[in-house]
Order: C-alpha cells, then structure tokens, then sequence
C-alpha cells in the first residue's frame, strides 16, 4: 500500500521540532517602512523633462547623478547643458538613485539642488504686474501628483502663483517636481502659514475668491473669472475646510452629467483655470 501524506490518520502528526520552527516575520513598523522605499528629499528634481527645464530656468544646481550607460537620447542633452553650465556630473548605481528618490521612476537622472525655492504673496504680486491676479488656492492638498499636476495646469493656463499651507498639505517634493513636468520651475508657489489669512490679504486688494463644490451656487461658466482672481481647489477627500468655504466671495460648481459625483482635484483644478483662460482670451 503506497503511503500517501494525504491520508495520514487522524493525531498522527507529529510535532516538529521548536528548532525547527520558522520565527515570524516581524512586521516593520510605519518609520522602518519609509526608510526601506527611501526617504523623498525636497532638495532633488527627478526625470529627464523636469532635469532639463531646471537646468533651462538657471537655478542654481550641485550636481547631476545619472546611471551608467545611460548617455542616449535626452541624457546627451542634459550632459551637455551640466557641462555648458560647469555643473558637475556623477555617474552613480539605480539603487542609489532609487533610494535618493523614494523609489520612484527617475529615468536614469537626478539634479540635486538647494532646498525647494518658494515664493512669498509679494513675489506673486510683482509676477501679476498691472494685469488681473489670477491664482490658484490648494487648500490642504495632500497628494504629490495632485499638487504637481495643478502647477503644470496653473503655469500653462497663464496663473501667476500658487498658494498652498504649510501644515496639512504637501510641499514642493521631488514628486510634486516631476509630476509638474517642469513648470514648478517657472510657477510661484507660496506657503502661507494661515490660508484664510492669506484669503483676506487677497481680498484686500480686491481679489474675487471662488470656492468650488458640487453644491456651489453658479455654474462655473457664469461667473466674470476675468477680474482678479482666487481660485480655491478643496482636499481630495474632505474638500475645502470649512472656514475657507465660509471666506469665499462666490461658490462654483462645475457641470457634470455621468453617474460619478465629483473630480480629481487636479482635473477640476484644471477645467476651471481653462474655463478663467478661456474667458480671458475673450
């Protein structure tokens, strides 16, 4: 008779050994984990796009780190404008880059910079000129691809700055660099201790401010985006903060006819500064 494990008889299973027993995998607490995916430093910018209008925008860079092997395509652009502008080059290993970046796709490069530039009100104010203010809010946007996502809609829509919190919001990281393709570059984007303290600076000089929500009393394309301008862009779960809302001048809403509620914030970020441009041009 074959003896099959299978059918082995009931309380016949022998204990293995306390030797023997594998130890549990301990669980790596929340600070172990961020270490292991690296930490996101403020002071990179990654990806080739973002590499290439940092070195275009004439910020000051340290270095440039870049993998073996990987002088082709746009890499021969960006060893040419590093050598053009004295800033040295280092070849280094993808793990290091990885680790330097959090992980994320880096292309092969890294321009390693100062500590992130941001503007003040003032330097948004001087940008704006003699025409109408036109900026964008971030209230409490937490999310890197959202926030960089907005900079690149805000730069390409003619926006003069963006506003964003100090606390509850994410900063200018190598993350929010990359998904701003560049633009973060040329945007100026000012962190305010206070958002509504900010609101009623803007208000002071006579700035219209629009909150959003599903529930906002005019459609979008009602209302005059042609004078000076705040455009307010709420949390992507929660929205905007509730006194926010309450200092807001006007509340928009943007039309929407499918089954799904709401947007991205980026996404409703940009249809409204398209929607203000649209105006704009006339």
């Amino acid at each position: 008779m074959k003896n099959n494990r299978n059918n082995r008889p009931a309380g016949r299973e022998k204990a293995r050994p306390e030797a023997y027993r594998r130890p549990a995998r301990p669980q790596p607490r929340p600070q172990e984990e961020e270490s292991a995916r690296g930490m996101q430093r403020e002071d990179i910018v990654i990806g080739r796009n973002g590499v290439i209008e940092l070195l275009k925008s004439g910020r000051a860079v340290e270095s440039i780190l870049v993998t073996g092997g990987e002088a082709q395509g746009s890499i021969v652009r960006i060893l040419a404008m590093a050598k053009e502008q004295g800033i040295p080059v280092k070849e280094t290993s993808p793990a290091k880059l990885d680790n330097m970046c959090g992980h994320q796709n880096h292309q092969g490069v890294i321009a390693v910079t100062g500590a992130a530039n941001y503007s003040t009100m003032e330097d948004i104010y001087k940008k704006a000129g003699d025409q109408p203010l036109f900026v964008i809010i971030a209230d409490e946007i937490t999310d890197p691809h959202n926030l960089g996502a907005i900079i690149r809609t805000a730069e390409i829509a003619g926006a003069h700055g963006v506003i964003i919190p100090k606390r509850r919001s994410v900063g200018l990281t190598a993350t929010v660099a990359k998904a701003s393709a560049g633009a973060i570059e040329y945007m100026k984007v000012a962190r305010v201790t206070n958002i509504n303290t900010a609101i009623a600076e803007l208000k002071e000089k006579g700035v219209w401010v629009f909150g959003t929500a599903a529930e906002g009393s005019i459609p979008m394309y009602q209302a005059n985006l042609t004078v000076p301008a705040a455009i307010v862009i709420g949390n992507e779960g929660d929205g905007m903060s509730q006194l926010v809302r309450k200092n807001c001048d006007v509340m928009l809403n943007i039309p929407m006819k499918g089954h799904i509620s709401s947007l991205n914030a980026s996404a409703a970020a940009s249809i409204l500064l398209y929607e203000a441009l649209r105006q704009r041009l006339g």
